[in-house]
């Protein structure tokens, strides 16, 4: 008769731990990315060059993941969300009117993801 409370202790004690460990690990593997998303509003503008983009930004230290056109718009990916702060007070003072400068978050590929992927499978 002792050895069942024991026993549902020891399935108790596992549950926590896994429960621990999933609430760990899951945020982990739900990275979120900073982004700021540049639309022109006002007609007859172009969107900036991406470059010009970077080179403004960079001067004044801030570190860019990647600028990508997308749509109608361009979209910049930081390291943080402090970054995007930082990037988004810039580009409004060098970019002229006309822009939109938007905060986005995007949700980051896991990095475990892409090892499956590239693992062939191999079967008979």
């Amino acid at each position: 008769m002792i050895a069942k409370p024991l026993r549902w202790r020891y399935v108790l004690i596992f549950a926590l731990a896994l429960l621990a460990f999933t609430t760990v690990l899951v945020p982990l593997m739900i990275q979120t990315e900073s982004e700021l998303r540049i639309h022109v509003k006002q007609q007859g503008l172009l969107l900036p060059d991406g470059f010009y983009v970077y080179q403004r930004l960079d001067e004044r230290g801030i570190h860019i993941k990647s600028i990508t056109p997308e749509g109608d718009g361009l979209v910049i990916r930081l390291d943080s969300p402090r970054q995007q702060l930082l990037a988004r007070d810039a580009l409004q003072t060098i970019l002229p009117t006309g822009y939109t400068i938007a905060l986005s978050e995007s949700q980051a590929p896991s990095l475990w993801v892409p090892e499956f992927a590239r693992t062939p499978l191999n079967f008979g």
